[in-house]
């Protein structure tokens, strides 16, 4: 399960009930997430969340080595690695692992853990997703509709760290921030480039960070409310996933505003005796959703499937495997050799500048 189990204090290796391991990672536009499960209980042992700076596979191999050296005993061939995300396309061949798709990934994890759960929100680096279950009145199967942003990073975790940046506020210091609807101002979250206009505009006007950073966070909501929902209606218990659900109180409180006033203005009825905080609500380990998923999906698949191929292949591709994906693709070169470039030099070179001379007499 996801959480903290009774024996959390003993290291990952010794709560491992068998001798194998599946690994999930989720290669995301800004950070990489990854996870190590027990086959068995499908406890999640080790976990990690970090941002790659626009360096995937150096950053899925530094998170590896920590898993390596965290299970130092497992054979290579008991340990099968499943992987999703934006950057897992190219990863998945020189590790052996399955791709997943992010959103299947995303409703195996909710499914599992979260069975009651009738609309899933997830933000991330550069992607929002709404997913809404829809239950067959005859058969009473549950169905999953999900949207994403398909033309804009606008309302997502890139655009809140610019905003951020130009904000002058401290990444710490927006993780405590509360939630203050009392002073909002227009934002434009349709494009994130208009939205950074906004702040910026609003940064020279002198309206204060938290002021800023809540405003963001209303235009995000309710871009998202009134866009990615698709006209559907989010019916509780919600789920809130991803990286900025995560550690932005005040965007966490804002979802628990709008998503209650849309339920009143379409008259939705829901139930007012239970805390918002329940019907609304981020489950811990939300940043490792994804991940943990395509974990989960791995146990569906066969023995033979994922079979991590270890560290080597991946250094390979590091090394040398980008600059051969990209030849594949890229056009002719430039130049065909040293002359050629030598004789584009020559031809394009600025001439040295000479001060001109007059002869006396002569202006």
């Amino acid at each position: 399960m996801v959480g903290t189990p009774p024996g959390a204090s003993l290291s990952p290796r010794a709560r491992l009930t068998g001798d194998s391991i599946v690994v999930g990672i989720d290669v995301g536009s800004t950070t990489v997430k990854a996870v190590v499960i027990d086959p068995a209980t499908r406890e999640i042992l080790w976990s990690d969340y970090q941002r790659h700076e626009t360096r995937q596979a150096e950053k899925v191999l530094e998170l590896l080595v920590a898993i390596g050296d965290q299970f130092q005993d497992i054979d290579r061939g008991k340990i099968r690695a499943f992987i999703t995300g934006s950057g897992a396309g190219p990863l998945k061949e020189p590790l052996g692992a399955k791709f997943v798709q992010e959103v299947n990934s995303v409703t195996m994890a909710v499914d599992h853990l979260h069975p009651d759960v009738r609309s899933v929100i997830e933000l991330g680096g550069q992607d929002a997703k709404i997913i809404i279950y829809k239950e067959n009145e005859q058969t009473g199967d549950k169905r999953a509709i999900a949207s994403m942003n398909d033309k804009c990073a606008s309302g997502t975790g890139a655009t809140i760290d610019k905003c951020m940046i130009k904000a002058g506020m401290d990444p710490k210091d927006a993780c405590k921030l509360p939630w203050d609807p009392s002073k909002l101002h227009h934002v434009a979250a349709k494009c994130g480039v208009f939205a950074e206009t906004d702040i910026v505009n609003l940064v020279k006007s002198g309206i204060p960070s938290n002021e800023i950073l809540c405003s963001l966070a209303d235009a995000i909501v309710s871009q998202n409310l009134s866009v990615l929902t698709r006209g559907n209606t989010l019916k509780p218990r919600v789920l809130l996933l991803g990286g900025p659900n995560t550690y932005l109180p005040f965007l966490q409180a804002c979802w628990r505003q709008r998503i209650p006033e849309t339920w009143e203005t379409r008259g939705f009825e829901w139930p007012k005796d239970v805390p918002i905080e329940e019907l609304i609500f981020v489950p811990k380990d939300a940043q490792y959703y994804a991940a943990y998923g395509a974990a989960i999906y791995g146990l569906h698949e066969p023995a033979d499937s994922g079979l991590y191929r270890g560290l080597d292949p991946l250094k390979e591709f590091i090394a040398h495997g980008r600059k051969a994906k990209l030849g594949a693709k890229a056009g002719p070169p430039l130049v065909a050799d040293d002359g050629a470039l030598e004789a584009f030099r020559s031809e394009y070179r600025i001439p040295k500048f000479e001060h001109a001379t007059f002869p006396k007499g002569r202006v």
